[in-house]
């Protein structure tokens, strides 16, 4: 392994001391898609880490970037109460989650950059409220993340995504993009290359929701890591598709570039609000069967060996 560390809320640690790694889940979040969804009490959430901590995963990247209701104290707290490894994120999410005229939107590529910069290395922001310069905590970044549309990348997201290409290249931090309904893989991997971002520092979140196999197999090889967060999501298709599809492009080959994920986004879905299915339903419910039918050396490639190779920064 070329890098030998992962930042966490809690300060840096070995990459190869991650352990079993959720790569895609939020515990603090409020976003206007999603009015009455909100992740905001802080107790809840490391209740809902401990459950998920209790069922086996030991570390999680939380992919909530700037301006959906981010609070990185917050997110240290609960790593210390749950004893769950933390990853927070900086970056901007997909355009959509942001009002008209609102701070994000009047910044130039460069001011973001700059301030990806600033949280990855100095401290996040405690209030992502205001464009308010100075690092108001020292909790830092250890990923960036970013979004697109449905085949669609607007002339935001675009800015976003050279914003991110230069914080990657002064940082080395690594990029996950949201991928809308799986979409647009090969187009946002190449701009980000563009930039500055090789494939193998990118991961796309969402490429199940688009279960091809063959695609996936395609993106695998051209160096991406493949992000499979939609378990439990029946209302698409049932898990059996999912696990499935992961199999065929494992046994196609790209193991080493498959990621697994819960993507919990929604107060309505947390146990510890009153809901379902929880987190911890990757560990407890969709982890079994997959394991059952391709073995525990897979799960071990997927949950520890390829997270902590996406997520290590440079010496």
């Amino acid at each position: 392994m070329t890098a030998s560390f992962v930042r966490t809320v809690t300060g840096d640690i070995p990459a190869g001391s991650l352990g079993r790694t959720d790569y895609h889940e939020h515990l603090l979040q409020s976003s206007p898609l999603l009015p009455g969804d909100e992740l905001d009490d802080v107790t809840r959430s490391a209740h809902e880490a401990t459950a998920l901590r209790s069922a086996g995963i030991e570390a999680l990247v939380e992919l909530t970037p700037i301006g959906l209701g981010r609070r990185p104290e917050g997110l240290r707290d609960i790593a210390m109460r749950s004893g769950m490894t933390i990853v927070a994120s900086t970056g901007v999410h997909q355009e959509v989650h942001y009002p008209d005229r609102h701070w994000l939107r009047e910044m130039t590529a460069d001011d973001l950059a700059e301030r990806f910069v600033r949280e990855l290395t100095d401290g996040m922001n405690a209030d992502d409220r205001s464009s308010t310069p100075p690092p108001a905590t020292d909790v830092r970044a250890g990923v960036i993340k970013v979004g697109i549309g449905y085949w669609h990348i607007s002339t935001f997201e675009r800015n976003v995504l050279a914003a991110a290409g230069a914080a990657h290249r002064r940082t080395g931090a690594p990029v996950v993009c949201h991928l809308e309904q799986g979409t647009a893989g090969f187009e946002v991997a190449a701009l980000l290359e563009e930039e500055g971002v090789p494939r193998h520092r990118l991961a796309l979140a969402h490429v199940d929701r688009n279960p091809d196999a063959e695609l996936h197999l395609e993106l695998a090889a051209s160096g991406v890591y493949l992000g499979y967060d939609g378990a439990g999501r029946a209302k698409y298709w049932p898990d059996s598709v999912l696990v499935e599809c992961l199999l065929a492009v494992a046994r196609g080959g790209a193991a080493d570039r498959i990621l697994l994920g819960g993507d919990v986004a929604r107060r309505s879905s947390f146990a510890s609000y009153g809901g379902l299915p929880g987190m911890a339903y990757l560990p407890t419910r969709f982890i079994p069967r997959l394991t059952a039918a391709a073995g525990p050396a897979l799960l071990d490639t997927v949950l520890v060996t390829n997270p902590a190779r996406l997520l290590a920064w440079p010496a």
